[in-house]
């Protein structure tokens, strides 16, 4: 039995190892990425009078420890999916299973992402969450810095969804990947994607939504769309408002960079 026990464990630490390198990485290459674009447009800072930045050691710190969570969850499900430790078999790979499961999984986890982060909001649960709440103007690098039981409750979906949805594992990681680069976005504090997308009738968010959370702290608590706060009444109030300031400022700068006869 032991020795079954430590089988598994040495199947199980290359993977986690892997999972966590990336994610480690991706964490600074886009964090870093989005900084260079950042400093050359001052104006997009959706909180002008805050500083987030000056955080950030601390949050790079948290967020490298709670990468740890983060990353034994994917692991975690890739491994019982490669096992076939699930309760459903996974789709055969064809372009029609990607798409419809990567669709399927991005809703499924916005559902769960939505009343994980309301029950961490109440008054039970909140001392675990106000970690990542520190950073009341986020930047790229709050994005992961979290307590470790916050980071367990919004990713242990990559854990069990596998479990009980027929997920390929290839599925699952490029939904992570998507997730990395949309949570890191959503935490910049900058603001380059508002648009009619972005705001009421479309469910559809920008930087303004999650920074809003931020700022505002009992509003906007969804992840990729604004369907669960919308119809819950946890839309911030001013939140299409804002979205419709930054597509102003957006049309502005296109029309100064666009010079007649140019």
């Amino acid at each position: 039995m032991l020795n079954q026990i430590l089988e598994v464990v040495l199947e199980f630490l290359p993977i986690y190892a892997i999972c966590y390198g990336v994610n480690v990485f991706l964490y600074f290459a886009t964090g870093w990425v989005l900084v260079q674009i950042q400093n050359r447009h001052p104006d997009r800072r959706i909180q002008p009078k805050r500083r987030g930045e000056k955080r950030m050691w601390k949050e790079i710190r948290q967020s490298v420890y709670s990468l740890t969570v983060t990353a034994g969850c994917l692991a975690g499900g890739v491994f019982l999916s490669l096992k076939g430790w699930t309760l459903v078999d996974p789709l055969e790979l064809s372009w029609w299973s990607v798409i419809l499961m990567f669709v399927v999984s991005v809703f499924a986890f916005d559902t769960w992402f939505y009343w994980g982060h309301r029950l961490m909001h109440t008054k039970w649960l909140y001392r675990f969450h106000a970690e990542h709440h520190k950073s009341v103007a986020p930047t790229v690098w709050s994005t992961y810095s979290d307590d470790l039981l916050d980071a367990f409750v919004m990713q242990s979906y990559y854990l069990f969804a596998v479990i009980f949805l027929p997920i390929p594992a290839v599925v699952l990681v490029a939904h992570r990947l998507w997730d990395h680069f949309n949570g890191t976005i959503g935490h910049s504090g900058f603001e380059f994607y508002a648009s009619p997308l972005s705001r009421i009738p479309s469910p559809m968010v920008c930087v303004t939504f999650h920074d809003q959370h931020h700022s505002k702290f009992r509003y906007n608590y969804a992840n990729f769309f604004s369907f669960w706060d919308r119809v819950c009444g946890t839309i911030a109030p001013n939140y299409d408002a804002e979205v419709k300031r930054f597509e102003a400022m957006g049309a502005e700068s296109k029309d100064q960079a666009v010079q007649p006869g140019e």
